[in-house]
């Protein structure tokens, strides 16, 4: 079975709904491929453009098409928001 390693640089995000309505909302982002999950850093009081500068690297397999960023919003006291994914 071929296996490699994916690496994913997490540059920014620009036109995000913000999801705080007092101030700016602290994005971070879940990215995922099969099991494996990564997480940013929180980009906090970023609001709608953030910027992340950050790599990840995925162990991958045959088989493995996907990966997924989920992006949410860190709040402090209550649950996280969902902001959006691709």
């Amino acid at each position: 079975m071929p296996q490699g390693k994916l690496q994913v640089v997490l540059v920014s995000a620009k036109g995000l709904e913000n999801t705080d309505f007092l101030c700016n909302m602290d994005p971070y982002v879940l990215l995922t491929c099969r099991t494996q999950e990564q997480k940013s850093s929180v980009a906090s009081g970023k609001g709608s453009e953030p910027e992340w500068n950050e790599d990840f690297i995925f162990n991958i397999s045959e088989g493995a098409s996907e990966l997924a960023l989920k992006i949410m919003d860190s709040d402090t006291g209550s649950q996280d928001d969902f902001v959006g994914e691709v």
